[in-house]
């Protein structure tokens, strides 16, 4: 087993960014390099203010702060960290294919073959090649097979290597990981390479946590355990629907099943539907996969959980209208979030992007303030879906950055992320300030419902009649 000095990269982003940062802290013998070619992504990671790192997790700005310059260092020269690396982390971005074969389920996998080519050119000393970006089962023999037929005649070592960090707690999920997972070849050079990683990762976590698997155990299990989360939100969320049908209250329903340890009581939060990068991906992915083997029937029980997080949004969505007599055409509607979770900045797949574009089409206009998502962003995500033009956006949507006064004359709030400021809101002034009757639609069950009824509003959470 080699001793590493040296570990670099590939992709700055939401995974790449805090798990180098957290290795750099726990292992201060070895220099840690985070190369991107997007160079304004890494003069925010080099800021001298931590509030500008492009990747918002409490405890994050701390840990770059006491490591950065030190043995972390951000760069946009890839081919220098590859070239003095004895281990490269592969953590770029692995999207929803949107054309062509498996377009709307297989991930887009070219940026993977840019970084093993990239690899392979530069590379003249052995090295261990690690997928950290979530992937698709049989990426690492792809990937080793252009390493071996393209480059300089050394050796490499690919392992699999996935992240189950969920953002807004990473720091804590890296620092106290339930298990790191590194898949590999069973031979005895593949052996020596697992080692060599889990001997990093043993110098803040026990043994015991590290295991040890094949390569497409690993793959497999990445896509498995997202899919598995998933599949509990929308399950829960399917009940919030009945439960608005009857007198029967949703946090008394997860409680319930909470209790029983065979279930246990994690993941069974109902709101409007999960977001961020991995669930939808993944669950996808593995569709994608089973429909390959001709398992169509596994296909299509995995492809429901996107199906009924996908009606929960809508259904969200048209709860606002029909509750605002069948029209919000010129009604000013604010958005309270639009992260797809709480601390973090992380807007991949959120439900307010869909809850607000379903809104636009109704001609409502919609005010949107969340305390670390840019405007920039969030204009981006609604560009992105290419439902209306980009003029037309920001025309019907505004930005703001002070919550309070963006609720005068509003008709109604949407609460769509559970940022914990918005319980320290002045809502008796905000009822005040808001036209009459006012509504408050809330999509993260954030609020009591006695206490906003009191204060009064005409209040609608999620799963309560």
């Amino acid at each position: 087993m080699k001793k590493v000095t040296k570990i670099c990269c590939i992709g700055a982003g939401y995974v790449g960014g805090p798990t180098m940062s957290v290795i750099a802290s726990q292992c201060p013998e070895i220099t840690v390099t985070v190369v991107d070619i997007n160079s304004e992504r890494i003069k925010q990671w080099n800021d001298s203010n931590l509030n500008n790192l492009p990747v918002y997790e409490p405890g994050l700005g701390e840990i770059v702060k006491a490591t950065r310059g030190k043995n972390l260092f951000f760069s946009t020269e890839v081919d220098k960290a590859i070239d003095e690396a004895e281990i490269i982390f592969i953590s770029v971005n692995t999207p929803t294919k949107t054309y062509g074969k498996g377009k709307g389920q297989a991930a887009d996998l070219k940026f993977i073959e840019l970084c093993a080519r990239n690899i392979a050119r530069v590379a003249k000393t052995d090295k261990i090649v690690v997928e950290k970006s979530t992937l698709p089962v049989r990426t690492a023999s792809a990937i080793k097979s252009i390493l071996d037929n393209t480059g300089n005649g050394v050796a490499f070592e690919i392992l699999s290597n996935p992240e189950f960090l969920a953002e807004g707690t990473a720091i804590e999920d890296l620092l106290n990981a339930d298990r790191v997972l590194i898949g590999g070849d069973e031979t005895p050079s593949g052996k020596s390479a697992k080692n060599t990683l889990s001997a990093i990762y043993e110098n803040w976590l026990p043994k015991e946590r590290i295991l040890q698997t094949n390569v497409w155990s690993s793959e497999l299990s990445k896509l498995v355990a997202n899919a598995f989360l998933a599949q509990r939100v929308s399950s829960i969320n399917s009940i919030s629907a009945l439960c608005e049908r009857t007198d029967a209250n949703i946090a008394e329903v997860s409680k319930a099943i909470g209790y029983d340890s065979r279930i246990g009581s994690k993941f069974l939060n109902s709101s409007v539907g999960f977001g961020g990068s991995c669930f939808q991906k993944d669950i996808l992915n593995l569709v994608y996969i089973a429909s390959s083997f001709g398992l169509q029937e596994v296909a299509d029980y995995w492809e429901q959980v996107i199906i009924m997080n996908d009606y929960q949004k809508r259904r969200f969505a048209e709860n606002i209208v029909s509750t605002l007599y069948n029209t919000v055409s010129g009604k000013k509607i604010v958005f309270y979030g639009w992260a797809f979770k709480k601390d973090t900045n992380d807007t991949r797949e959120s439900a307010a992007i869909y809850v607000a574009d379903a809104l636009l089409d109704e001609q409502a206009e919609i005010i949107v303030y969340d305390p670390k998502v840019t405007e920039k962003q969030i204009y981006a995500d609604l560009d992105y879906l290419n439902t209306r033009s980009p003029e037309e956006n920001r025309r019907l949507l505004k930005v703001t950055n002070k919550p309070i006064d963006a609720i005068e004359d509003a008709h109604a709030i949407a609460i769509l992320t559970e940022w914990d400021e918005f319980k320290t809101y002045d809502w008796p002034l905000i009822f005040k300030k808001m036209l009459k009757p006012a509504f408050v639609f809330d999509g993260r069950r954030l609020l009591d419902k006695d206490t906003m009824e009191n204060h009064g509003f005409n209040y609608y959470i999620i799963g309560q009649s």
